[in-house]
C-alpha cells in the first residue's frame, strides 16, 4: 500500500497502468462517454450487458466496487485504484480483468498488462488467449461470478435477454 501514491503518480503522469509500458494510443486515452460507445466484445451478449451495468455501478459506488475486487477477487487495492483512474479503463473492464485473472489463477495485474499489450482486442479474444474458451468450465465459473457479485451488491442481474442473447449457453449465468 505504501507504493500507491507512486503508482497513482505514474498513472496520472503517463496514462499507462505500469511504468514499463508505453502510453496508450490516442484512440484509447479516454473511456467512452456513453454506454453505446463502449463494447467489451466478450463474445457473450449477456456478459457484455452485465459489464455495461457494472460500469454504472462502479461509477456510482466506487468504494464498494473497489472493495469487491479487493476482497473477492484478490486484487491489490493500489492496482484497482490505478486501473479505475486510467482513462482507457471502465469499471466493467477492471471487473472483467480481475474476474478473468481469478479464473485462471493469475493476478489482476497480469491480465491488465495483457490487455494493455493489445488494447484493440476484445475481452473474449484475450480470455481465449489466456485459456478460457467459450462454454468451458472456466468460462462458466467466470460467468457465475457475476451472480455472486450482484448478490453481494443487492443488485438484480441483467435480464437473460439483455444484449439480445438467444439460444443455449447464453443469457443468465450457468447454473442459475
Amino acid at each position: 500500500m505504501r507504493h500507491a501514491p507512486c503508482l497513482l503518480a505514474l498513472l496520472l503522469a503517463g496514462g499507462a497502468v505500469s511504468a514499463q509500458q508505453a502510453p496508450a494510443p490516442a484512440s484509447l486515452e479516454r473511456a467512452p462517454a456513453t454506454a453505446a460507445e463502449w463494447n467489451p466484445r466478450t463474445g457473450d451478449p449477456w456478459v457484455d450487458a452485465a459489464l455495461a451495468d457494472i460500469n454504472a455501478y462502479g461509477r456510482r459506488y466506487p468504494d464498494a466496487f473497489a472493495d469487491e475486487l479487493v476482497r473477492y477477487h484478490g486484487a491489490p487495492r493500489d492496482v484497482v485504484a490505478a486501473l479505475l483512474a486510467a482513462p482507457a479503463w471502465t469499471p466493467g473492464d477492471v471487473y472483467f480483468a480481475c474476474a478473468l485473472a481469478q479464473s485462471i489463477g493469475r493476478s489482476c495485474r497480469y491480465v491488465a498488462d495483457a490487455r494493455q499489450a493489445d488494447p484493440g482486442a476484445g475481452w473474449g479474444a484475450l480470455a481465449q488467449r489466456l485459456g478460457v474458451k467459450p462454454g468451458s468450465p472456466e468460462f462458466h465459473r467466470l460467468k457465475d461470478g457475476f451472480g455472486e457479485a450482484y448478490g453481494r451488491w443487492g443488485r438484480p442481474l441483467p435480464p437473460p435477454h439483455a444484449g439480445k442473447a438467444k439460444g443455449k449457453g447464453k443469457g443468465k449465468p450457468h447454473g442459475r
